[in-house]
Formats: structure tokens, sequence, C-alpha cells
């Protein structure tokens, strides 16, 4: 069901603040468990541009089990190999088809496609409703527990009430500051401007590129239907300046990483509009839950755009909270939610950690400059690039490591099964 806020109050099991992946995930799998889920969203539609499109194997292993890849694999772009070039020269590579995984190839795959998916599955089911439009704007409580949340629409101001609150509402996560939880932001020393231009003819379309020269890098990342994104990074809060050397100053950028592409970023991004900014920074939550409301995805963990890690954990948040809070839900009262939330967060908490450490070493090594530093960079990647074994191992923890723990048994992701009438 789809509606907009209006006056009253409405009562529900869980009411989820943001319809990103982590928010629609984890609505779509509690209603799989016959839990009654509410979500709250601001926008009207799900048309959002370079928000997340690179989906690691992981993801895509899930969205697998999930019975969501068959719905939009028309809208998905393999990714086959990764390279890397530093100072102009190969220095790294690596063919994903070499990993014996059931999902071995990461994707491109906008979330316009995966958000009306995951909405249209979980639409079919009683107990789902979707208020677009709505913007909770204050958190329900009695004492110290959030029961709930007020919400804004344009029929007015409505109560959602619920025994759990999800704050699945991004980075910038409104309803974390009303919660009060303290957290940490870590700022890096670049941003990030992104644009799409035409796949160059002389590329093969499977192939992750990262160009590196001294401290500047950018990412060519194949995506569908026949283009590439491009991310080029730029000091921390450099735009304004970069803007004031006019439009050339970005086509140099270009031209001196992948002259291949230049002539379609001429063509394509004729002016800064044709652009996007990204903040690069990332978020240390200590304490994902309070009595009544847990944080996940993005509002938990903020990541870098490194090796596409965002929505892969956005995912598995989801599928990692939903059977906790459903048997909280079935079985107990607010102590047992907040022992399956804390729960969850110790399941997570490790994951997210090592990605994060991960992107970090990368991101310093992104921005070393001086010469020697560089040479020793170059000299790291070809080591990992000619040792099979370490590239596997190195390779396998970035990408991998859900599906790896599952074939070993170490750990199961338990996805709800699909009603019937929601198979395909």
């Amino acid at each position: 069901m789809t509606d907009t806020a209006g006056p009253g109050s409405v009562s529900t099991q869980v009411c989820i603040v943001g319809a990103g992946p982590a928010g629609l995930t984890l609505a779509l799998e509690l209603a799989r468990r016959s839990v009654a889920v509410t979500v709250v969203e601001q926008s009207a539609h799900f048309n959002r541009s370079f928000r997340g499109e690179s989906i690691s194997p992981d993801s895509v292993w899930l969205l697998e089990r999930l019975g969501i890849l068959d719905k939009v694999r028309d809208s998905t772009l393999e990714t086959h190999r990764m390279e890397i070039r530093d100072g102009g020269r190969p220095v790294l590579n690596a063919e994903f088809s070499a990993f014996d995984q059931p999902c071995p190839f990461p994707m491109e795959l906008p979330q316009p496609p995966l958000l009306a998916a995951l909405a249209e599955e979980a639409a079919a089911l009683p107990g789902f409703t979707l208020l677009r439009r709505s913007t909770a704007v204050e958190l329900l409580r009695e004492g110290e527990t959030v029961t709930g949340v007020r919400v804004r629409g344009p029929e007015g101001e409505t109560e959602v009430r619920a025994a759990l609150t999800v704050a699945a509402d991004g980075r910038f996560s409104k309803v974390r500051e009303m919660a009060g939880l303290p957290y940490e932001k870590i700022p890096l020393e670049r941003d990030f401007v992104w644009f799409k231009v035409p796949q160059p003819e002389v590329w093969d379309p499977h192939t992750y590129r990262v160009r590196i020269n001294g401290d500047r890098h950018g990412l060519f990342i194949p995506t569908v239907p026949d283009l590439v994104r491009v991310g080029f990074n730029i000091p921390k809060g450099g735009l304004r300046e970069m803007r004031k050397q006019g439009i050339d100053s970005l086509y140099a950028r270009v031209d001196e990483l992948a002259p291949e592409v230049s002539e379609g970023v001429r063509t394509s991004v004729t002016s800064w509009s044709d652009t996007s900014m990204l903040d690069i920074f990332t978020t240390v939550v200590p304490r994902w839950s309070l009595p009544g409301l847990v944080l996940v995805g993005d509002a938990a963990h903020t990541l870098t755009p490194v090796l596409g890690q965002g929505v892969n954990h956005a995912i598995a948040d989801a599928v990692v909270l939903a059977p906790l809070a459903a048997k909280a839900l079935a079985g107990g009262g607010p102590d047992s939610l907040l022992v399956a939330c804390r729960r969850f967060q110790q399941a997570r908490e490790e994951h997210v950690a090592r990605s994060r450490g991960l992107q970090m070493r990368q991101e310093r090594a992104f921005a070393l400059g001086d010469p020697a530093k560089v040479a020793l960079r170059r000299l790291a990647y070809r080591l990992v690039s000619s040792n099979g074994f370490l590239k596997r191992k190195i390779v396998a923890g970035i990408y991998y490591p859900l599906q790896e723990a599952h074939r070993s048994g170490r750990a199961v992701l338990p996805v709800a099964p699909r009603p019937t009438s929601s198979m395909s």
C-alpha cells in the first residue's frame, strides 16, 4: 500500500524512516514474516542518481536470495575485472571469474529500479504501508522509550506509533540526531565530483578502472545502458575554487587521468550543473540503538564510495535485523526488542569495521603525493597483483565475506521464504 501522511494517528509494529536499500529491504523481510511495517519516505519517487550504483558480489548474492535480482536484471551490468593504473601504467589487475563463488561478479545497478522492485514486492504483502512525501519531524517517547515518530505530509501531521522505530534515513540521519545518539564524523581529505559519459569504444564495458597520478585519482565505472560513471577527487571543500576556474578545469583533470573519455566528457558535461559533488566522510556510531529505536545502513555506519560497500552493508543489515526483530515482536516486550537490536549490532559491527579499515587504508594510499611514497604505493599494488594467494585473500575479504562465511557454515543469513503468490 502506498499513501501519504495525513491527520490523525496510526499504529504499526515497525516504523522505518527512509525508503533506501536498507529501509525497503528490511520492510520486505519483516512483511514476509507477517510483521506490520510502515515506511516513511520524504520523496515522491525513487529517482536518485549517483547513489549506491555499485553492488558488491555479496549484495548480488543477497538480492538473488531475496528474489529481487531477476526483477532488476535488465537494469544491471556485470563487472568482470578491476584494473588499477598508476602513473599511466598498470599496477594491479583482478579477474572476478577466478573466484569460485555462487555470485562472483560485482554489478552496476542504479537505485531507482532496485528500490521500485523492493517496494513492489513488499506492497503485495499485507501489513506493508509506504508513506510518500512524508518527513519524520519528531520522535514520540514514553519516558526513555521511543514509541514512534511524528510525520509531516502534504495533508498535515500524523503520529505513527510503533514498537520499533528504525532510522534508515542515510548518512545525514535526522532520526539519529533527534535520538541524541553520539557519533564521530571523520572527514577525509577529499570530496568527489561525479558525472556520466558515453562508454568509449576502445574500452571493454565490463572493467572497473581506477586511474591514479600522484595524489589525484579517478574512478571509471561502466554502468547501464552504455555509459561510464566517472568520479574524481578534489581537495576537501575545493569545488568552489575549481568552479571558478571554469569547466575547462574539469576537462583538464579528465585529460590527465583518462584521455579515452575526454571527447565524451566535452560532449556530455558542458557545465557544472551536469555534475554532482559528494562530501566524503565516514561515521562511527558507538551505540546503534535505544529502547524502541535502532539505526541501520548509513545512519549507523557511513562508509566512503571506495569498492561499493555502502549498499552491501545496508542490505546485509536488513537481512540480519529482520529475523531478530520479528522474533522479539512475536515473543516479548520492549526488553526483548532492545536485546535483539544489541545482538544485531554485535553481529554486524565487526564486518562494518573491517570494511571501514580497508577503505581508510585505500583512501590514504590514494592521497599520497610524495614521490617516494608514490613509488612504494605502486610497488605494493604490483606485489599484490603478482601474488595470486595474496590477491585472492584481499579481494575475497572485500567482496565475498558473506558468501564465504555462509558456505563454510560460520554464519547463516536467514532470508524469509517468499509467499507463493509473489514467487516468479
